[in-house]
């Protein structure tokens, strides 16, 4: 009768406890954000996938030199141009010009490599976070034509 006594005192003073925390943290303020209509900030350290940066007017900064594609080490940038002519001060000179740029972010590994080998800050990590979807071909992002999209 004893050891059933003590189990009931024991389990009343856990209750108790309990309660008293749930007491507690009903009057403290709340974090949870009201999620499709709020979002969450994100920090400048934050890694999404990579994204084109663009000039001034609004044409990307890469010169398609490949060192990006080259660098990654999973193989996910696929990027392909073609040889233009220009005219700079009277003279013709040859120059490349980006034609496709294509980022398959199921293999990405996030790792950075081909951020840091571009040399003519033609890319950079994007802050989008919110990427859900069960279609892998969802994940197959033309960074040109999303570049040219952002700029419409």
């Amino acid at each position: 009768m004893s050891g059933y006594l003590s189990e009931i005192l024991s389990g009343s003073k856990s209750l108790a406890v309990g309660m008293g925390i749930t007491l507690r943290e009903f009057f403290t303020p709340k974090v949870t954000l009201r999620y499709p209509h709020e979002s969450v900030k994100m920090t400048a350290r934050y890694r999404g996938h990579i994204e084109l940066i663009e000039d001034e007017n609004g044409e990307p900064n890469c010169v398609a030199c490949g060192m990006c594609q080259r660098a990654c080490p999973s193989g996910c940038i696929t990027l392909a141009s073609r040889t233009v002519e220009i005219e700079v001060d009277g003279k013709t000179k040859k120059k490349k010009e980006l034609t496709q740029y294509d980022l398959n972010f199921t293999t990405c590994s996030l790792c950075g490599s081909c951020v840091e080998s571009c040399s003519f800050n033609g890319i950079t990590f994007s802050k989008e976070y919110n990427l859900a979807s069960t279609r892998k071909e969802d994940f197959h992002f033309d960074l040109l034509k999303r570049l040219k999209e952002r700029n419409s």
